[in-house]
């Protein structure tokens, strides 16, 4: 493999990582390897999704393994949604022709694609030909957020809560009608139901089965509030392998789907009900898996403030200072702020409560289980982008020590005194590109180029003629 560069810091702990951490043998990988085809090298993108290559297991093990990784065009973080790159972004893949970074597999990812048997994936860092890590890949982005908690002595735990709409028509049916006239697979409101999901039960169980045998433990499924809306909720784990398995789960759900004939999406808002979010749960513990947000032990978990420590005070108050100008890693496209929209059942304001879904910080648990649940992100969040923005916001709190206002109480939607998030993505792509927070935590190369991918987005956006500006406009201006 090519050598790591020195990333170690003054007092000794590592600024940086790259999969060269982890490709020691796999201690099943040669039976692994034996029983599929095909080995699917996979890296998350600015939307992440997982995009790839699909190996012979000979060629991944003897030249990937025993190389320096995996070649991949350059361009795979620097392009929008359609695929498109140009200007503007970190860097330009026009201006470096369309060269090659490195895919290094982290092998503790192994393992098999959940939609084949008889494929394997594996998701890998990505890094420049001399080993340096590529910082604006969404990996890297949260790896040195955890980096810096562990120079506290700290290390994340989370859990992502996303919800899908299923549909009885095909992606390619859905695709001829514009996405548009799409039949719900239920007919109603079936939030907490045990019946009138008849239509997408057996789709629902093939998802959860399919996670199951890759590893991923399914905590709790149930019907929520759209028509033909789900939530699959899986077992938390440490925060990269919970982004990883956020990321595989996506692609599996939409492959099972396609190969049923039905289409599911988990964009943020895709009509005027319920929108899908992502609620994320996330807790801190100490390297020794001590209590870090409890003031004591689990008992001691009761009271007005939930037994909150002062780590924890200064970790949410992290997280309200900072929400405006991090609002772009929880909402990054258009279509995002119709869900975080005034009448819809996800936050637009700025708060915090206990066991408070009507704030956008929700703490919740004790002891133990004491975390908070951000309710900012949708369907349509990056889990990595919006994981490392929570801790960065936490670790502002923290290392400034901010105080902590009372917890809100009662229907926040409602309040008028509750400082706003951002109403669009321009006011967002403004707020984080403004933000000398966003820069001392992620850097400027980051920051601008974030920033940029809202551009592009917004320029696509604002190109399209849409059809509300059709059906009002058409015979009436």
């Amino acid at each position: 493999m090519t050598p790591e560069p020195d990333h170690t810091r003054a007092d000794g702990t590592r600024a940086d990582h790259t999969a060269a951490d982890h490709t020691a043998e796999h201690p099943g990988l040669a039976t692994l390897l034996g029983d599929v085809d095909e080995v699917i090298v996979a890296v998350p993108d600015l939307q992440g999704r997982l995009v790839g290559t699909g190996l012979s297991p000979e060629y991944f093990r003897e030249e990937v393994l025993g190389g320096d990784g995996l070649g991949a065009c350059a361009y795979l973080h620097a392009v929008d949604v359609e695929m498109e790159t140009g200007p503007g972004y970190a860097y330009d893949p026009w201006e470096g022709g369309f060269g090659d970074l490195r895919l290094v597999p982290d092998l503790s990812t192994l393992g098999h694609a959940p939609w084949h048997p008889e494929s394997a994936i594996v998701i890998a860092d990505a890094v420049w030909p001399d080993g340096t890590p590529v910082d604006v890949a969404p990996r890297t982005v949260l790896r040195r957020q955890l980096d810096r908690l562990a120079a506290l002595g700290l290390r994340a735990l989370a859990g992502t809560e996303l919800e899908f709409l299923v549909f009885e028509e095909a992606y390619r049916k859905a695709a001829r009608r514009d996405y548009a006239r799409l039949t719900p697979a239920s007919s109603y409101n079936v939030d907490y139901a045990l019946a009138g999901t008849e239509r997408m039960d057996d789709l629902v169980r093939s998802i959860r089965r399919a996670m199951a045998a890759a590893g991923a433990p399914v905590e709790s499924a149930r019907a929520e509030v759209h028509p033909g809306q789900y939530e699959i909720v899986f077992r938390y784990d440490e925060a990269l392998r919970t982004c990883d398995r956020h990321a595989l789960y996506k692609t599996t759900a939409k492959k099972i789907a396609g190969a049923a004939g039905r289409a599911l999406t988990f964009m943020a808002k895709y009509d005027q009900g319920e929108g899908n979010s992502c609620h994320v749960h996330l807790s801190l513990r100490a390297a020794d898996d001590g209590f870090v947000l409890a003031a004591g032990a689990p008992a001691d978990g009761a009271g007005p403030d939930a037994g909150m420590s002062e780590l924890m005070r200064w970790f949410v108050a992290g997280q309200l200072a900072c929400m405006a100008e991090l609002t772009l890693l929880y909402a990054p496209t258009v279509n995002s702020y119709k869900r975080l929209a005034p009448g819809g059942f996800a936050p637009t304001g700025i708060s915090w409560g206990l066991d408070n879904r009507t704030c956008a910080i929700r703490v919740v648990g004790r002891g133990r289980s004491l975390r908070i649940e951000h309710r900012v992100p949708g369907g349509d969040a990056n889990p990595y982008l919006a994981i490392a923005g929570m801790l960065a916001a936490g670790l502002h709190g923290i290392e400034n020590r901010l105080p902590l206002p009372p917890p809100r109480a009662g229907n926040v939607f409602a309040a008028p005194d509750v400082p706003r998030l951002p109403a669009s993505l321009r006011d967002a792509a403004r707020a984080w590109r403004e933000s000398a927070t966003a820069r001392a935590a992620f850097g400027e190369r980051v920051v601008d180029h974030l920033a940029h991918a809202a551009d592009v987005e917004l320029s696509g956006y604002e190109r399209t003629v849409t059809d509300w500006e059709r059906r009002r406009g058409f015979e009436r201006y």
